[in-house]
């Protein structure tokens, strides 16, 4: 099912030509050798850009001929043609004269008879291969010289009197198709069905994916014993034609790399797309998907906010594709060694997804300070939850789980839980986002576990709620305003030096502080002051029998929103005193 719809997408987006076509592959070309009809050498052109802070090359559709398009080997003897790095087009480096050798041998194995483009190429490879003087007026470059004797750039060639490089011209592809190969395994492909199909042995690799290899690692691979059966060889266990193993592998790194369709967060790269174009006057989902998740961009620090108030205004409008036949996907991809594993796989109607979405900003939903973000993206949550805020911190599997429970409209991972409370106690700080991840995962558990009874924690304080964790919370921020109170500026609270006994052990901290309570009180001038908190206070008692020896973890969750609205309620209300 993952395959087909890579397949399908591609399809899509090569007839919208954003997809290289077959035997073609996208590549950023850093440089092109100008050369005269007799190969002689005319100019070096520098395609190189300034972008993000760093020179990139300029984008061509070139031959793919094999899997060195996207990944060499370590033969030295698998150049591409008319096109690769400098290290194989004037042979500098380690193997240098190897590499030079097999870029020479690639373009006489596709043109045995070469038109004159081609000749006047193999002429200045020829006399550089012979004489390296040929090559100096590249390596002694004044100005991109050092850069290419590195090896790392990508260079092609162009004639005098031409506009665009010798490898983009149509005979090199027409040169691609007519060339015969070796004998071909044939099958019936499992992607489209096809019988008597040129079945594609070893897949191409994928690059981008977080913690995989940087040179690119395989989706598909059978390259143990273990993995094999009835004696077939490599991906004959799963017969996938080469048609369709390039328009997959095509589609999916066009997807990670892509800033529109790829996500990544810890240790998961997330790809998404629709099966159809957004129609005129419907909302476009799959644009806006990646906000709803990754941090906005610098430059443009509010497109998460509007990004997640048009997909409100998109379900309250009706502006949503309503096609049961328009499916959405979702695949969540991780490092797995040299090969790529599938994390998760999600399909579905947009409508179904656009509704799961806005169900976890719904539960997210609390009250905040005038400076808290409007809406907590996915990195913020995780980061809340770990160590010095910091994603390399964040457990493996977490990012990918709690996205699947987002998709699902499923409780969140209790992992998810269980870090945010134990940062709470570590750091005793209840932040909006810690208070706002905990109402969330009580209320989906909530939900998942007793349907039947609607009560759930609300955005702001709720004095009806009868919760013996939720009471405590409030107690202690109602203690420890007092203590605020009674002395002014003091350093520590008995936030710092109760928060954890009190939220896990109430019974052991509780009558201590209701002691201190009354020490603090009577440091209060006003006595309205002190009646309002009293007031307070006997509110909360009101509903709490006595004080538990130990909280459970989900009660431990209502104690920290407990605190967290009971000084939301404090802070409001001394803003709108110094307003008013």
């Amino acid at each position: 099912m993952i395959l087909q719809s890579l397949h399908e997408y591609y399809q899509r987006k090569k007839e919208a030509g954003t997809i290289a076509p077959d035997g073609l592959i996208q590549k950023k070309i850093d440089f092109l050798i100008v050369l005269d009809a007799s190969g002689r050498f005319s100019s070096l052109e520098c395609l190189q850009e300034k972008e993000r802070n760093r020179l990139r090359g300029k984008d061509y559709y070139v031959p793919a001929i094999g899997k060195q398009a996207e990944k060499h080997d370590n033969t030295s003897k698998d150049a591409n043609l008319l096109w690769d790095k400098a290290e194989f087009v004037l042979g500098v480096g380690k193997n240098g004269k190897r590499k030079l050798d097999s870029f020479i041998e690639t373009i006489e194995k596709y043109f045995p008879l070469p038109p004159s483009e081609v000749r006047s190429i193999l002429n200045f490879l020829k006399n550089g291969k012979t004489n390296r003087d040929f090559f100096l007026p590249l390596l002694d470059h004044p100005e991109h010289g050092e850069l290419i004797a590195t090896g790392s750039s990508m260079i092609s060639f162009r004639l005098l009197g031409t506009n665009r490089p010798v490898c983009c011209e149509p005979f090199v592809e027409t040169a691609i198709q007519e060339l015969k190969g070796e004998d071909k395994v044939r099958g019936t492909c499992l992607v489209t069905g096809a019988a008597d199909s040129d079945i594609e042995l070893t897949h191409l690799v994928i690059k981008g994916v977080k913690g995989a290899q940087s040179s690119g690692a395989n989706l598909v691979s059978f390259n143990k014993e273990s993995f094999l059966s009835h004696g077939w060889a490599q991906s004959q266990n799963a017969p996938v034609s080469k048609r369709a193993a390039v328009a997959y592998v095509k589609a999916l790194n066009h997807l990670v790399s892509s800033g529109l369709n790829g996500i990544r967060v810890a240790d998961t790269t997330t790809v998404f797309w629709s099966q159809k174009e957004s129609m005129p006057g419907c909302y476009d989902f799959e644009q806006d998907f990646s906000s709803f998740f990754a941090d906005p961009p610098k430059d443009d620090p509010d497109r998460g906010v509007r990004a997640i108030k048009a997909l409100y205004e998109a379900l309250h409008t009706g502006r949503l594709p309503v096609d049961e036949g328009d499916r959405f996907f979702v695949l969540g991809l991780a490092p797995n060694a040299a090969r790529i594993a599938v994390r998760f796989w999600r399909t579905g109607t947009t409508g179904r997804f656009a509704e799961k979405i806005r169900g976890h900003f719904d539960d997210l939903e609390i009250v905040r300070g005038h400076k808290d973000p409007e809406y907590l993206t996915l990195n913020q949550i995780l980061r809340a939850t770990v160590l010095e805020y910091k994603m390399d911190n964040v457990p493996p599997n977490l990012a990918g789980s709690v996205v699947e429970s987002i998709l699902d409209g499923t409780p969140y991972p209790t992992t998810l839980l269980h870090q945010c409370i134990r940062r709470i106690r570590a750091e005793r700080h209840v932040t909006r986002a810690r208070a706002a991840i905990l109402k969330a995962c009580v209320n989906r558990l909530h939900r998942h576990n007793k349907p039947s009874i609607k009560e759930e924690m609300e955005v702001s304080l709720d004095r009806t709620n009868t919760s013996s964790g939720y009471r405590l919370g409030r107690i202690f921020a109602v203690l420890e305003k007092i203590q605020e109170e009674a002395s002014p500026g003091i350093n520590a609270t008995i936030r710092d030096r109760f928060y954890g006994a009190a939220s896990s052990s109430p019974v052991a901290v509780f009558p201590q502080l209701l002691k201190l309570k009354n020490h603090h009180l009577a440091k209060l001038q006003s006595t309205g002051r002190k009646v309002n908190l009293e007031k307070e206070l006997g509110e909360i008692f009101d509903g709490v029998q006595d004080f538990p020896p130990h909280l459970s973890m989900e009660e431990q969750a209502r104690f920290a929103i407990g605190y967290y609205h009971q000084r939301q309620f404090f802070f409001r209300k001394s803003t709108e005193a110094k307003q008013k």
